[in-house]
């Protein structure tokens, strides 16, 4: 498969077909894809809150800036930050490196006590603004992965993550939503998937040295 094919087919999707709904074998890819974004130190401090329901997506439109999108996607996928990141959660993460790879203790202390030191001695600003950025890689990959199986989506940042804390109950579970993407099939009449990309050459964005 051409995968450069494949991302100029790719397009923000302006307007979904409500009838159709994405395969199971099809969103598993996706959610796998997620689990398996890189992110800082593998910590993986995010989480994605998958949604399948009409009345609840239609609840979501407003906090949306009136997208519609929201309401039509075939499902609508909330990527959240983890709000608590601590010696608890960085210790954990060692315990599954150890678990799965076996790795002795004395070999990831040196590490695993950097980590703990660096976050206990930043701001809870920074630690969201840096489990932010893992959100975004995230995004990143899903989009790619999306193309690939010629599933469309739109990423948002344009919605009021506060009301979808709310609706979704994320505070409860100690999670923050900073970016959406509604994904199913464009509907035939949505006029933008026919326009030309618009991206500058590429001798204008890539230097080489």
């Amino acid at each position: 498969m051409d995968i450069i094919k494949q991302l100029q087919w790719r397009y923000a999707t302006k307007k979904f077909d409500n009838n159709r709904i994405i395969e199971d074998s099809k969103l598993q890819v996706l959610l796998d894809a997620f689990n398996l974004t890189a992110t800082s130190y593998g910590l993986q401090p995010i989480k994605l809150v998958v949604i399948k329901n009409k009345a609840l997506q239609r609840e979501l439109v407003e906090a949306s800036m009136n997208q519609e999108q929201i309401a039509q996607a075939s499902h609508v996928l909330v990527f959240c930050i983890e709000t608590t990141i601590n010696n608890v959660f960085v210790e954990n993460y060692f315990k599954r490196v150890q678990s799965i790879r076996n790795t002795p203790e004395a070999v990831l202390k040196p590490f695993k006590n950097f980590l703990i030191s660096d976050f206990e001695n930043k701001e809870q600003l920074q630690i969201e603004n840096w489990a932010t950025k893992q959100a975004y890689l995230a995004l990143g990959n899903m989009l790619t992965v999306c193309a690939v199986q010629h599933i469309d989506s739109c990423p948002m940042e344009g919605f009021t993550p506060t009301k979808y804390d709310d609706i979704l109950e994320l505070t409860q579970k100690g999670l923050k939503s900073v970016l959406v993407l509604p994904i199913g099939y464009r509907a035939e009449d949505d006029i933008f998937s026919d326009m030309k990309k618009v991206r500058k050459p590429a001798a204008d964005s890539i230097i080489h040295l």
